[in-house]
C-alpha cells in the first residue's frame, strides 16, 4: 500500500503540470496559479523525474509538449475538469434550493415563464434558472434538473412524460383586421403579411406556412409580403403588434388568444406530429424541490384543454 502511494503524483505537481501544457508557457502558468515562474518549473521538472520522461521539449522563448507530454496532458485535464465538475455539483447541493430547467425559447417565453408566478407564490424557497435553449442539452453534463424537450414520439426520451401536444393555427393581432383586409377565410391570407420562423440550421416544416398553405390547398397564394424570425417568440410578438400572420400553436398562443391580445379567426387548423415531454436528470430526480416543480408542470400540463385538427403527421 505505501509502495502504491508513493507512486502517485500529487494534485499541486499535476495542476502545474497541466497549467504549463495548456499555456505551452511557464510564465503564463505561473501568473494563473499565482506562484512564480520557478515554481511551475520545478513542479514540472518533479513530474518528469518520477516518470521518467521528457514532458516538454525545451526550446529559445518557446516551449512544446513532447509525445509523452501531449499523452499526460490530455489524462491530467479530463481528470482536473471531473473535479471541477464533481465539486461544483456538490457545491451546488448544499447550496440553497434551486433548479434548473431546460427548454426551447418560444416555450419558455410564451408558456413557462407567465406561469411562473404560480410556482413561486407556492414555494417562494425554490430558486427557478430558466435555461431557454433550442438544442437538446445534455442534463447530467451541463447539471440540468428538469427539461422540458419539443420533438417527435420517435425522438422522445425512453423515460419522457408527455405534457401535451400541439395544433397550429394561423394568429393576428385583432387590429390586424380591417375592411380593406379581412381574414375570414384562408383565402384572405393573401391580404396580409405572413410572419415566418425559419431556425437558422434549416426550416421548420412543422411551424412552415409552406407545408399549413399546402394543407390547406392553397399553394398558389401570394401574400402582401414577409416577415423572417430566428426565434418563434419574435414571430409572436411581431403577430402581437398587428405586423402580420403568424402560425400560432396551442398550448403557447392559448393564454394570449385569452387575453385578446391576438385571435384566431380562421377555424383551419392542423396537428402537428411534435409535442412536448418532461424530463427528469437521473442525478436530480429524487429532490424534493424536483418532485414538486415536476408535479406541479404536470398539473398545469393537465389543465389545457384538449384541441385537434387536421393532421400532419404523414406530412412531416
Amino acid at each position: 500500500m505505501r509502495e502504491s502511494r508513493r507512486n502517485v503524483l500529487s494534485l499541486d505537481l499535476l495542476r502545474g503540470f497541466e497549467a504549463a501544457a495548456r499555456n505551452l508557457s511557464f510564465t503564463r502558468a505561473a501568473a494563473e496559479l499565482y506562484v512564480t515562474q520557478s515554481a511551475v518549473s520545478r513542479q514540472v521538472k518533479a513530474v518528469e523525474d518520477h516518470l521518467g520522461v521528457a514532458l516538454f521539449v525545451r526550446r529559445h522563448r518557446a516551449l512544446l509538449l513532447t509525445e509523452a507530454g501531449h499523452e499526460l496532458y490530455r489524462a491530467t485535464a479530463q481528470a482536473l475538469r471531473q473535479l471541477s465538475d464533481a465539486a461544483a455539483k456538490i457545491r451546488d447541493r448544499g447550496a440553497a434550493r434551486t433548479l434548473t430547467v431546460t427548454a426551447t425559447i418560444g416555450f419558455s417565453s410564451l408558456w413557462l415563464i407567465p406561469r411562473l408566478a404560480h410556482f413561486r407564490s407556492q414555494r417562494p424557497d425554490i430558486d427557478i434558472r430558466i435555461a431557454a435553449n433550442n438544442e437538446m442539452l445534455d442534463l447530467e453534463r451541463e447539471g440540468i434538473e428538469v427539461a422540458v424537450r419539443y420533438c417527435t414520439p420517435k425522438n422522445a426520451p425512453r423515460d419522457a412524460i408527455k405534457l401535451f401536444g400541439e395544433v397550429v393555427l394561423p394568429v393576428c393581432s385583432p387590429r390586424s383586421l380591417t375592411r380593406a383586409a379581412p381574414l375570414a377565410r384562408p383565402e384572405d391570407l393573401h391580404h396580409h403579411i405572413l410572419l415566418h420562423y425559419e431556425r437558422p440550421e434549416g426550416i421548420t416544416p412543422w411551424l412552415s406556412w409552406t407545408v399549413w398553405l399546402e394543407v390547406m390547398q392553397l399553394q398558389a397564394l401570394k401574400p402582401a409580403g414577409s416577415l423572417r424570425f430566428s426565434q418563434y417568440d419574435q414571430a409572436i410578438q411581431a403577430a402581437i403588434d398587428g405586423q402580420g400572420v403568424a402560425l400560432g400553436t396551442t398550448p403557447l398562443v392559448r393564454q394570449l388568444i385569452k387575453q385578446g391580445r391576438l385571435i384566431a379567426p380562421l377555424g383551419a387548423k392542423v396537428e402537428s406530429s411534435r409535442a412536448y415531454y418532461l424530463v427528469t436528470s437521473a442525478d436530480a430526480a429524487s429532490r424534493p424541490e424536483v418532485k414538486e416543480f415536476t408535479e406541479w408542470l404536470r398539473r398545469q400540463a393537465k389543465l389545457e384543454p384538449k384541441s385537434r385538427g387536421n393532421s400532419l403527421r404523414q406530412r412531416l
